[in-house]
């Protein structure tokens, strides 16, 4: 049986030969308590009405779109 790299690398290749390309995300922890503590400093800090509008402009958009 072949090794695990081998097979990740084949498994790779197949992927690159159907026109995939892996991509690799580092993102916070969010059951960290650090990342949970500058969430939430960062959510307190949201102006209400500056969501309203983005959500706002989103459900424009996407009513936009939907209409075509």
């Amino acid at each position: 049986m072949a090794s695990t790299a081998e097979r990740m690398k084949a498994m790779r290749a197949r992927r690159r030969a159907d026109g995939l390309r892996e991509v690799r995300l580092n993102v916070p922890d969010a059951r960290a308590s650090a990342t949970r503590q500058r969430i939430a400093e960062q959510v307190a800090r949201l102006s209400p009405a500056a969501e309203q509008a983005a959500l706002d402009w989103i459900e424009d958009v996407s009513e936009f779109d939907a209409a075509r």
